[in-house]
């Protein structure tokens, strides 16, 4: 096996199976994977080495950066025996998730789909440019890329329950939060709790949406599977996607604004059955990360090392920048049965990876 010296900007977090033994912490460079048991650590302490053989990363989360980075600069040295090929691993859910918050940061999203939901109110309520919105997912159906989704049922009308007629996708960016902490995070620390960053579909179903949503917002439409990235990529990597969020008017609140505001800018694609119809760009999302995490935490709440937190649908200005089939088509399509559902990301040469599923029948 030819050895390389592993880069930073490739290094990616996950969990995988070999030879279909249990999951164990691992690092993925390019097409190969570092077994982070394997790794010669200058820091050889209990809690470690006990995080680097357990079936999640939640435990190594906990720790924090310096553990974090520990285990990064190891793998600059990895031994012949932490090396495998990608193709001879398994990836799995890289970590157990305590809870699941999804945003609604994108200006464009929120507008269209406004207009979509209320086409006789204003598209974009009063409180939308003055926090970040959100709605608490279901953790338990986060599942890793790959996992085949099952068209699920509800009520779309008076005691009409039956299989979503209107299954529609969503293009999303998630942050892996850690290590454990109470609240409020102040907005300039917020980047100390985040591991890393996900691509995320958080597949909905139209017409359960639409009947169900007022007045507590989305739960059956949205709560049957949101499909996550299988790698995680170190926040520390996309320190060159930094770019300036577009300005907020009226001027956020002061818990809300940053000494030095950031976004990534990150550009997804979306493929279905091959073909791309559409590329969002994280670059034009309104609120962020920074803002989210903050906004999140203010009233108190307790931060768990592998909390998710998810952007919501990032959409652009474009016709094909929309990330929503509800967006690009007006309601005139929706996934089918069999359909296979592909978005991509990345921050210039730095590559996220996918995430993937196929459309199954109820």
């Amino acid at each position: 096996m030819t050895l390389r010296e592993p880069s930073a900007a490739n290094l990616q977090w996950g969990v995988v199976r070999v030879d279909g033994g249990a999951p164990q912490p691992a690092l993925r460079d390019g097409d190969d994977v570092l077994l982070a048991a394997e790794l010669a650590l200058d820091d050889d302490g209990p809690d470690l080495r006990r995080a680097l053989r357990s079936p999640t990363l939640n435990a190594l989360i906990e720790l924090g950066p310096p553990a974090w980075c520990a285990v990064q600069q190891a793998a600059a040295d990895a031994p012949a025996a932490a090396r495998r090929a990608l193709a001879d691993t398994t990836a799995v859910l890289p970590i157990q998730i305590p809870d699941y918050v999804d945003f609604y940061a994108s200006l464009e999203h929120a507008t269209n789909f406004g207009a979509i939901f209320r086409p006789d109110a204003p598209a974009v309520r009063d409180n939308w440019r003055h926090m970040p919105i959100a709605y608490h997912g279901r953790a338990s159906t986060v599942v890793v890329s790959g996992t085949t989704i099952r068209r699920p049922h509800g009520q779309i009308g008076p005691a009409v329950l039956q299989a979503t007629a209107q299954l529609d996708l969503e293009a999303e960016l998630g942050y892996i939060c850690g290590p454990t902490a109470t609240g409020p995070i102040a907005i300039d620390r917020a980047e100390q709790h985040i591991f890393g960053v996900v691509v995320v579909n958080d597949w909905s179903a139209r017409d359960i949406q639409r009947y169900e949503y007022e007045p507590l917002g989305p739960f059956l439409g949205k709560s049957f599977a949101t499909s996550m990235s299988a790698w995680i990529t170190p926040l520390t990597a996309l320190a060159a996607a930094r770019t300036q969020p577009p300005p907020q008017d009226p001027p956020a609140a002061p818990y809300l604004t940053a000494k030095e505001p950031w976004l990534l800018g990150i550009d997804l694609s979306i493929e279905i059955n091959g073909e791309v119809v559409s590329r969002p760009s994280a670059k034009s999302l309104y609120w962020t990360p920074a803002q989210m995490l903050a906004h999140l935490t203010v009233n108190g709440a307790r931060l768990s090392a592998g909390d998710l937190f998810a952007t919501g649908t990032i959409s652009g200005t474009q016709p094909q920048s929309a990330g929503s089939l509800a967006e690009l088509h007006r309601g005139q399509r929706w996934l089918a049965d069999g359909d296979d559902v592909v978005l991509r990301a990345n921050a210039g040469a730095v590559e996220l990876g996918e995430v993937r599923g196929r459309v199954a029948a109820p």
